[in-house]
């Protein structure tokens, strides 16, 4: 396992943008496939974005696309989402996670995930 300690977040009026990060411990950090979620309060944690352990297979959930992008920077144990045109339905805590069994393929659920990040709250409101 890694362990993983995020920053970003905050209030932000919709149309607005911010990036998180996740920071992660280990020199296995590079070898997982990572992902980030969320979870609106009343709702459950759903699937955001992913990406495999070279960044080069990337995965969004619907309501995301074309407004998220993630990232990684393996050199620096840092995983990133930029969060573009933000609306209120973005609003929730976003959590970083890494997968230990898969590199390649990168999942969307959460129980493929074995390290998580704290989480951050995003609120999108005017």
């Amino acid at each position: 396992q890694v362990s993983l300690v995020q920053s970003g977040g905050g209030l932000v009026q919709p149309g607005g943008a911010l990036r998180l990060s996740c920071a992660g411990t280990g020199r296995t950090f590079g070898e997982k496939a990572m992902g980030w979620f969320r979870q609106a309060p009343g709702k459950e944690r759903e699937f955001v974005a992913g990406l495999s352990w070279s960044g080069a297979i990337t995965a969004y959930a619907d309501s995301v696309k074309d407004r998220f992008m993630i990232s990684r920077d393996n050199a620096k144990n840092i995983l990133y989402l930029r969060m573009d045109d933000l609306k209120p339905e973005d609003t929730a805590v976003y959590s970083c996670a890494a997968s230990a069994r898969n590199r390649n393929y990168v999942p969307r659920v959460a129980e493929a995930y074995d390290s998580w990040g704290q989480g951050t709250q995003v609120t999108v409101s005017a």
